[in-house]
């Protein structure tokens, strides 16, 4: 059992290209969003909402904002940079099965948020734990996730009617996949590679990267 969720835990990516479109049956997905539901929170505030974006024109209307921000942050890279990222697909809005918006709500069990009062993004980092708990579970069921963040979260809200004080925190592309690549797709592509455990450990104080 340690060794299965171990193997999980490695073998979870970011995914884009993989997606088949196939549904996702009704009891993986009830059990999926169980395991997000059940993240430890802040205050046992639980400050998210999960929004299941199903309709084709829905998922358009934001692919398409997304590709206009794909071209506004490409638009400031140079040379092999820019060279590097025209070849990473960033999201598969459309490929995939379902669209999971993760959204936070800073008011929830507010103004007395136990735990949250000299550290306000808390609450934030609450919606964040549900969302790796999602991500593992997902994975476990052998669904694939892809975190979509070339997004501006005013746009995101007004397509999806989010009140105002709730924020979008993810676009969250889920569905079936042919396969979870063994090599993460940034890495693959040469935009950045992984660092040792051991450069991100220190003792006692933190010792800056020379």
């Amino acid at each position: 059992m340690i060794e299965e969720f171990y193997r999980v835990l490695h073998s979870r990516r970011d995914v884009r290209g993989e997606f088949t479109g196939e549904p996702i049956d009704d009891g993986v997905l009830t059990r999926v969003l169980e395991a997000a539901h059940a993240a430890p929170s802040v205050g046992l505030s639980q400050p998210w909402d999960f929004v299941l974006v199903r309709d084709l024109g829905t998922r358009e209307a934001f692919a398409k904002h997304v590709r206009e921000e794909r071209d506004v942050f490409a638009a400031s890279l140079d040379g092999e940079r820019a060279d590097t990222f025209s070849r990473i697909k960033i999201e598969g809005i459309l490929e995939s099965s379902l669209g999971i918006v993760v959204t936070y709500d800073a008011g929830r069990g507010a103004p007395a948020v136990l735990g949250r009062h000299a550290i306000a993004d808390a609450g934030l980092y609450s919606a964040c734990l549900a969302i790796q708990n999602l991500w593992l579970a997902a994975t476990a069921e052998g669904l694939g996730v892809g975190w979509v963040s070339f997004y501006r979260e005013p746009f995101l809200a007004e397509l999806l009617g989010i009140p105002d004080g709730i924020r979008p925190v993810a676009w969250l592309c889920t569905g079936p996949v042919t396969a979870l690549a063994e090599v993460p797709d940034l890495e693959r592509h040469g935009w950045r590679r992984r660092t040792p455990l051991a450069d991100a450990v220190h003792h006692e104080r933190f010792t800056p990267r020379t």
